[in-house]
């Protein structure tokens, strides 16, 4: 019998790694896209959120167009972080464990650029890069452009709000022969929308994933009706409660995770803090004391936790609720990973209920009172 992913177009080598990962089924951005885009050379906009499964929606069939036996590279995909670009590559590399070899390099800031000018002397079939460190390494010749086809935009709208629209606009100039540009965002703002009728075609396809569609339904969803003043009591009292649980803590701003990560570090808890100020030497610290369990909760922003990838982590809590949708929508999504089950649980003050009832229309999801 034909696996789901095999009935979508996807090779049997990579079914059979999706397997050993615990990806049996396709999401819905998944089922729309991949058969797209193995079918026909197209370029392709697809709205849907962080968490929806978008880099095995566009991995899988861009692993599936390459050539192992032509030693350039022949495909790139953009991200706006080195943490989500850093993941892409991993998520890539366990796609092509039983299939032909293919070489990923990934591209970002951070990293020492010599070694990765070196790097790019081997054979590369596929590039994951910030456009920053792209441009960097463009200009040093490190590397040319001129045999890619296909180029991802994972995330443009995030790219955009970063400040990249300038390298997003000499990159794609750079690459003359693309067939096809597909590109992920969770919103289109207007300079979006620029950037999309300047580089893509007029007839470019169009996916967007509903939103009710979005949320892992393997998520529990609670809230705790508090003032501003007891949060951080109770957030102490939960990870008193549940000793052997590993989870994030978000925060709206950086001032209040460090005030947050303060009270709980004095209160004996293992715990740390990811917000914008830190050097990218600190915050690979910080990453690799939690991915090796040696602190079990991170106290961030929204901002720093993009490119979070994390498996078993079985809580997410809301110091203080989003102002967007979408965002709740990528917080969440941080557990309940590879079909476990999750906790997402919101501190809120008694004004903020309208915002529950909000989330729970929108997203068709239901909030449990705790205390």
């Amino acid at each position: 019998m034909l696996s789901p992913f095999s009935q979508l177009g996807i090779h049997e080598d990579f079914c059979r790694a999706l397997s050993e990962m615990g990806i049996d089924t396709p999401t819905p951005v998944q089922t729309q896209t991949i058969p797209l885009l193995l079918e026909k050379e197209t370029d392709l906009m697809v709205q849907a959120q962080t968490g929806t499964g978008k880099t095995a929606a566009f991995g899988l069939p861009l692993l599936a167009k390459i050539d192992p036996s032509l030693p350039q590279i022949q495909a790139l995909i953009l991200a706006p972080t080195r943490e989500l670009a850093k993941q892409i590559g991993k998520q890539l590399f366990r796609y092509t464990k039983f299939s032909a070899k293919m070489f990923v390099e990934v591209l970002a800031g951070g990293d020492k650029i010599d070694r990765q000018v070196a790097a790019l002397q081997r054979p590369t079939h596929l590039v994951v890069a910030t456009p920053g460190r792209l441009i960097d390494l463009l200009k040093r010749r490190a590397l040319n452009l001129q045999e890619v086809r296909y180029v991802v935009l994972d995330e443009a709208d995030e790219m955009l709000s970063m400040g990249f629209r300038k390298e997003l606009q000499e990159i794609l100039t750079q690459i003359p022969h693309r067939r096809s540009t597909w590109l992920f965002s969770a919103t289109i703002p207007e300079g979006l929308s620029q950037l999309i009728r300047e580089h893509m075609s007029a007839d470019a396809r169009q996916i967007k994933v509903d939103r009710r569609n979005v949320v892992n339904r393997q998520i529990r969803h609670e809230c705790i009706m508090s003032s501003r003043e007891e949060k951080n009591q109770l957030l102490l009292d939960f990870l008193l409660k549940h000793p052997d649980e590993r989870g994030l803590i978000f925060c709206r701003t950086r001032e209040t995770a460090i005030k947050v990560h303060q009270f709980l570090r004095k209160a004996g808890q293992e715990v740390d803090v990811l917000h914008g100020d830190l050097m990218q030497t600190e915050r690979d610290k910080v990453m690799r004391a939690f991915k090796k369990e040696r602190i079990r909760a991170l106290v961030t922003t929204d901002v720093s936790a993009r490119g979070i990838d994390i498996p078993e982590l079985s809580f997410v809590i809301h110091h203080q609720l989003p102002d967007h949708v979408d965002s709740y929508t990528h917080r969440s999504g941080r557990t309940a990973r590879a079909g476990k089950t999750g906790r997402s649980l919101a501190l809120i003050e008694p004004r903020e209920r309208n915002k529950i009832h909000q989330l729970e229309q929108e997203l068709s999801i239901q909030f449990r009172e705790s205390r």
